[in-house]
């Protein structure tokens, strides 16, 4: 194979794993391509220019947003799909094709027959397989698609008596114009990185509204008419009840999105002009995350790992809601997650399916809670258990025994600050006698927008924002000061726009944390004065890194800006 024997000549692969390799891709049917990608043995852009020179074709990366609707005509997408290949650009009757697979003899027929067809000439590029999914994407566009649809449904609405029973409208959510619509909402989110969608009646339309990045933006306006059939479809696709408009009703489905297995928590609430329906995007690729991949420091990470080593120990992540607590303890039961251990969790609800993990969802209106279920998960033999939520006294006493009795709990609980969750626990009437014994450490937590790698820009602070970055790395603790070696603020980044952001200068979002450990000096202000001002202290001794002061270093590191970490972060 080729480009196998070329990574072989240039010392980049052993000769003994290029034969393993070339016998794997025949016995599974993959090109060389592929079999190399899998196992990264070089960049996906350095094994396409190696054989844009082996083949002496161009290579080219490709823009979507430059390829028009009008190019796209002249090879349909079954046949770009098929054969790799799709239109880039036409100039005075030649085509640039892109091709992932130049050298495919039936892929060069079928573009000869096309031009043929067409009446055109054409040039070949090389792309590779990852450009050529970014621009197939620009066969569907968003409201092209959706147009089409509508159109479909006009037409067999002027065929049929418009809906009116149930019934009626049941059958017309089962019919293709309104799944199309459906199916190409779902699709459009996941594609886009939106965490949630709603569907939402007004007056005169049906609003669509994506959340990217923490905000909500318009993303299509639908005919009102319609409203009825779209709630049904997704309705059905969720198991919920039909006719059932008068209460709130909760479910969830999953479906396979670009060969991805997504699902979605769905929310419907009654509202005085219909039905609105909230739709939690669960994408595992986006919230099954490492630790690392969160955005911890390695201070906190060592901590954290150290914590969760113990044979025992309470670990409480707090903060407000939609700040990402639930993606943290899910890293941590990924990290806990071997095959010697039993981990059940409490969920309300289960966001994600995690391999090997016993999850089961709370059901209040049943009076299966938190309390009731923790008391059944005790009898399953635990090794590790993950509770939702600390909510009230008898879920707080239950987590605190059942650390006390050897297990490692993980739940969430709602303080501004790591600091907060003592004297919180204390409120709940927790005894300040049980707690040195069981918590371990307290993670606190808020999300900030993360910068676009390809577009920010270095800029001179402004005086007070100088002043203000200069003051925090001054309280920074001595040993974290000492690695960083930072003496003064020269630069920080800004977002501009570009067309990888679609303009916004932020790409997904990215935590700010401060974790709090249970020291023999923390454990005796437990016991004399466990005020937040005393915790402080103590947090200080130990080398704690406050949100705001890691929120600053994500600054200097060029991950966010100044003003989304004090957006987010707080005094100490």
């Amino acid at each position: 194979m080729p480009l196998l024997d070329e990574l072989v000549k240039r010392g980049m692969l052993e000769k003994e794993k290029a034969t393993s390799l070339e016998f794997e891709a025949k016995q599974q049917g993959k090109t060389e391509e592929e079999i190399i990608l899998e196992n990264k043995i070089v960049s996906e852009d350095f094994l396409f220019n190696l054989k844009s020179e082996k083949l002496k074709i161009p290579f080219r990366k490709i823009e979507p947003e430059s390829v028009s609707l009008e190019v796209l005509k002249l090879i349909p997408e079954e046949t770009a799909k098929h054969y790799k290949m799709i239109p880039l650009t036409k100039k005075n009757n030649v085509l640039e094709v892109g091709m992932v697979y130049p050298e495919d003899f039936s892929a060069q027929e079928a573009l000869k027959f096309l031009a043929r067809q067409g009446k055109f000439n054409y040039k070949v590029f090389l792309i590779t397989p990852t450009n050529l999914t970014e621009l197939l994407k620009q066969y569907r566009t968003l409201k092209r698609e959706v147009t089409r649809a509508l159109k479909e449904l006009e037409k067999e609405l002027e065929e049929k008596a418009k809906p009116k029973t149930a019934a009626e409208i049941e059958r017309l959510a089962e019919e293709a114009p309104i799944t199309k619509i459906v199916a190409v909402i779902l699709r459009t989110a996941v594609e886009g990185g939106a965490s949630d969608i709603h569907i939402e009646p007004t007056r005169d339309k049906l609003r669509v509204r994506f959340r990217l990045l923490g905000a909500l933006h318009s993303s299509m306006i639908l005919p009102l008419r319609i409203h009825p059939a779209i709630v049904s479809r997704i309705k059905i696709l969720s198991n919920l009840k039909i006719d059932e408009t008068r209460i709130p009703q909760d479910g969830r489905f999953s479906t396979n999105i670009n060969g991805r297995d997504i699902d979605f928590r769905v929310s419907t609430f009654p509202t005085a002009l219909g039905e609105k329906v909230a739709i939690r995007v669960l994408d595992p690729n986006i919230g099954l995350k490492s630790l690392e991949e969160l955005g911890l420091n390695e201070r906190d990470i060592r901590i954290i790992k150290e914590a969760i080593q113990r044979p025992y120990g309470l670990i409480l992540v707090t903060g407000p809601t939609g700040c990402g607590k639930t993606t943290t303890l899910y890293s941590i039961l990924q990290f806990l997650n071997k095959e010697g251990v039993n981990i059940v969790t409490l969920e309300d609800p289960v966001e994600y399916f995690i391999s090997g993990v016993n999850q089961s969802q709370i059901r209040p209106e049943i009076g299966y809670d938190f309390a009731r279920g923790l008391r059944h998960v005790l009898r399953q033999d635990p090794d590790i258990i993950m509770v939702g939520e600390v909510r009230d006294l008898e879920t707080a006493s239950l987590v605190i025994h059942s650390a006390l009795t050897g297990h490692i709990v993980l739940s969430t609980l709602h303080t501004n600050n790591a600091l907060g969750v003592i004297p919180r626990l204390i409120d709940m009437k927790i005894p300040p006698y049980l707690l040195p014994p069981t918590l371990s450490i307290a993670i606190a937590q808020r999300l900030v927008r993360r910068l676009c790698d390809k577009c920010k820009v270095p800029v001179k602070p402004k005086k007070e924002i100088k002043n203000l970055i200069t003051k925090e790395i001054e309280s920074l603790p001595p040993k974290v000061k000492k690695d960083l070696k930072i003496k003064k603020p020269t630069k920080v980044w800004e977002p501009k726009g570009c067309k990888k952001c679609n303009g916004s200068g932020f790409v997904g979002r990215i935590g700010v944390f401060e974790v709090l450990r249970v020291t023999n000096e923390l454990a005796d202000i437990v016991l004399k004065t466990p005020s937040e001002a005393e915790i402080l202290k103590e947090a200080k001794r130990q080398g704690m890194i406050t949100m705001k002061q890691d929120g600053i270093l994500k600054v200097i590191q060029g991950l966010t800006t100044i003003e989304e970490v004090l957006r987010v972060a707080e005094e100490k």
